[in-house]
């Protein structure tokens, strides 16, 4: 979950790394570090804390004519948030940043220790730079030492080191964790972990895959696969605009993105929606020969757009649909038929449990699907299919519009199967397509909603937790309104089918515990309604979002009368994305950078 950048070139090292890392910071931020390797001599500094706090520090450095640099961004995995354990970590001679895992860095270090190295941190990333160190000093040259390194490592990496032995040259790696190299036609050479830090930089960039490894200096760019043997870099171009990752005069770049979610979902169905079917240029029909069933694999917010998927398939395609956390996947021993469509749903595509995942139905012939928003990320290159959310950059960590754009491609998905396997008819298909086109204007944000969520808030800072309650696909959402306002506001949050209520939890309810129902009027109403005064008989605190005004409510958040399930759920998911943001500010949180959690999840 951190944030890489490199540079090698003659402008001001220490600016552009910094500017790299400001893009960088969604993906950590416990601590932040940079070190310049200029005339043979290192300058590093690291600061806890925030980007902010590194630049306080480095504020009166700065480099003139040729340098390397790298930098990086924490979220700490191993070992505290501490400057010790901030990144980038020193040997006698060199320095390293690493994104990932070492799985067997306690073996490393012990025998690295015994060889006579002196550890400085609790982080599994310093034995990196003991081991390439250590190599070197038995009389390998600088690369074989590095080659070496490499070999004895095991676990997920992205790895970016500079040595005084070669001041020109930065040695790189990549195993699952993301890396990016960049170019330009003034002959700079960039890092990034993601295409953020590059924008504006580059022009054309080399998405790195797993095993491969190399250097680049001033002059080379070497690039080796994982049978040791060169290959030639595959250069792409870069997009030049920033524009989509400014706050453009919004407070927080999750209100923005609560904001754009009307854009982005017209750009989602954007050449997608015919006239009586979808249009996925992206899959043919061979997507489902042989398919009996669908697994979806995903984390987070991304299982809970997959779990609404789930209810829209079986509903519409009739085909078997199963949900897994990719976590819990992973582990399970699960039985892989190639009668399953295996899919994917990540923002970031780099999602460590969800790739791995994705990495075991490759590996057994399942035909594999990614729902993504970032293109050229693993889990696009990996996957057999892939379709692309188009949510634009997301920087809030707590995801919006990326399960907006992630459920309407879901259910556009559903009705694509639906036609191929014939479970609906062209009229039934098309009047789906007539309410997807509805979509962008019913999650367009009024003052009014935005107000009255506002005004609401301040009556939810106290009280001993919140239930959010639904049903049928309002399930789904009511998890992730439960998991955006615990993602932000520190509040203890759950999310349940509004009929197990009765099945234990019941037991809680109380007027300081605090009820968000969700009421469509065209799903369940009357069962959910019924599950709802279940809790107002016992007096529990009751926030309703319906288009149907409830008497036993004590609070209430309207939205407009629709004729369809699924703009109901659109209406109510920006009204819970709101309010969550709403109490999260009226607590003085970060509502961009919640405390220990960080956007791309690359560790397991």
């Amino acid at each position: 979950m951190c944030g890489i950048v490199g540079y090698i070139g003659a402008r001001e090292t220490k600016g552009l790394l910094l500017e790299g890392l400001k893009e960088l910071e969604y993906r950590g931020y416990d601590s932040a570090g940079i070190a310049v390797l200029q005339q043979g001599a290192f300058k590093s500094f690291k600061a806890l804390g925030k980007l902010v706090n590194l630049e306080e520090k480095c504020a009166n450095y700065a480099t003139e004519g040729f340098a390397v640099g790298i930098g990086h961004t924490r979220w700490a995995t191993h070992g505290k948030p501490t400057e010790l354990n901030a990144h980038p970590h020193m040997g006698q001679f060199s320095y390293v940043v690493h994104n990932g895992i070492i799985e067997n860095y306690q073996e490393l270090k012990r025998e690295m220790i015994e060889a006579g190295k002196t550890f400085l941190s609790q982080t599994d990333t310093e034995v990196i730079v003991h081991l390439f160190e250590y190599y070197f000093e038995q009389g390998m040259e600088a690369f074989e030492a590095f080659q070496a390194t490499l070999a004895r490592l095991e676990g997920a990496f992205a790895i970016l080191l500079v040595t005084t032995s070669l001041s020109e040259r930065i040695f790189f790696a990549k195993h699952g964790s993301p890396l990016i190299i960049g170019i330009n036609a003034q002959h700079e050479k960039f890092f990034g972990s993601s295409d953020a830090a590059l924008i504006g930089k580059c022009d054309q960039v080399i998405y790195l895959n797993d095993g491969e490894y190399g250097y680049l200096d001033p002059e080379t760019i070497a690039l080796f696969n994982k049978e040791h043997k060169p290959i030639t870099p595959a250069l792409c171009a870069l997009p030049e605009s920033k524009l989509s990752a400014q706050k453009e005069g919004y407070r927080f770049f999750m209100e923005k993105e609560i904001y754009e979610q009307s854009t982005v979902l017209s750009d989602a169905m954007l050449g997608r929606l015919g006239d009586g079917e979808i249009l996925f240029e992206e899959l043919d029909s061979a997507i489902l020969e042989g398919i009996e069933n669908v697994t979806f694999c995903s984390c987070g917010t991304s299982y809970h757009s997959a779990l609404a998927a789930s209810y829209l398939f079986e509903r519409l395609a009739k085909i078997e649909t199963h949900v897994a956390f990719a976590s819990e996947f992973r582990y399970r021993e699960p039985l892989l038929r190639k009668s399953t469509l295996f899919v994917v749903i990540s923002q970031s595509g780099e999602t460590a449990d969800t790739l791995e995942s994705l990495k075991m139905a490759k590996a057994a012939g399942l035909r594999t699907l990614a729902i993504c928003n970032v293109d050229n990320s693993s889990m696009v290159r990996l996957s057999d299919y892939t379709i692309l959310a188009r949510a634009g950059i997301e920087k809030g960590v707590a995801s919006t519009k990326a399960f907006a754009t992630q459920v309407a491609v879901l259910w556009m998905l559903s009705l694509y199967f639906a036609k191929a396997r014939g479970t609906m008819s062209r009229e039934a298909i098309a009047a789906e397509i007539t309410t997807l086109r509805e979509v962008p204007a019913k999650t367009a944000v009024s003052d009014a909603l935005h107000e009255r969520t506002r005004r609401l808030s301040k009556r939810y800072l106290h009280g001993h937790g919140f239930f959010f309650i639904g049903r049928d696909v309002f399930y789904p959402l009511a998890l992730e309104g439960a998991l955006k306002l615990k993602e932000i506001s520190y509040l203890h949050t759950e999310g349940y089918p509004s009929g197990e209520m009765k099945h234990g939890p019941i037991a809680l309810a109380d007027p300081e515990l605090f009820t968000i129902a969700l009421l469509p009027r065209h799903m369940l109403f009357d069962k959910a309604k019924s599950n709802v005064e279940e809790l107002s008989a016992r007096d529990a605190t009751i926030c309703v979002i319906s288009s149907e005004p409830f008497e036993k409510a004590d609070d209430f958040i309207p939205i407009s009368t629709c004729n369809h399930y699924m703009l109901e759920f659109f209406e109510m998911m920006v009204a819970l994305q709101l309010l969550s943001m709403e109490i999260a500010v009226r607590l003085g949180n970060d509502v961009d950078m919640p405390r220990n959690l960080a956007k791309s999840v690359t560790v397991e």
